[in-house]
Parts: structure tokens; sequence; C-alpha cells
């Protein structure tokens, strides 16, 4: 069973930034992060493999940043030019070699003046 531990939500104005971590129990290959806003599906925001490929959703491009530390398992988020609707629940994601899916319990993010 994989364990994935979220950090670094929280409350922001608009044009803020917040940086999320989430340290997983093992390294895979693919490591990311979705989001889900009230009364919407869970939506992908970024992932990354471990070699340090990225894709990134339309909606964060040019703001938002992903990368990890493989030597600690851990992913980051680096989220600038924050809008209120980046408000949502982030889940942090990863993927088994067997097509799993992983997820943390997620971390509020809410930008709100």
């Amino acid at each position: 069973q994989v364990q994935l531990v979220e950090s670094g939500g929280g409350s922001v104005q608009p044009g803020g930034s917040l940086r999320l971590s989430c340290a997983a129990s093992v390294g895979l290959n693919t490591m990311g992060w979705y989001r889900q806003a009230p009364g919407k599906e869970r939506e992908l925001v970024a992932t990354i493999t471990r070699g340090g490929n990225t894709n990134y959703a339309d909606f964060v491009k040019g703001r938002f940043t992903i990368s990890r530390d493989n030597a600690k398992n851990t992913v980051y988020l680096q989220m600038n030019s924050l809008k209120p609707e980046d408000t949502a629940l982030y889940y942090c994601y990863t993927r088994s070699a067997y097509s799993i899916d992983y997820w943390g319990q997620g971390t509020q993010v809410t930008v709100s003046s």
C-alpha cells in the first residue's frame, strides 16, 4: 500500500503563491496533482515522471510548476499568480507499475480577497 502525505495548502489572496508538497512511502514513476472544486469533477493539474517529463493542464501553464525529489520520493507544486478559480481540494497522485492509482487525503487551497 502506497501512502501519500500532502502539506502546504492554505488561504491566499489573488495573485499570491503557495507551494504544495507530497511525500510518498515508495517512489513510483508517475507522480502528480489533481484538484476538485465543489460541485465539479476531479481534474488533472500536472504530472511528472521520475525522469522529469512533465504534463500540465492548460489552465495552469505558465503559473504552476511541478517538480520532484526522487531521493525523498517527494513531489512539489509551486503555484504562482493564483486566481479565485484555483480554489479547490488538491490531491497528490501516483500510479504503480500495475496501473493502480493512489491518492493523498487532499489539501485545501483557497484563493480569495
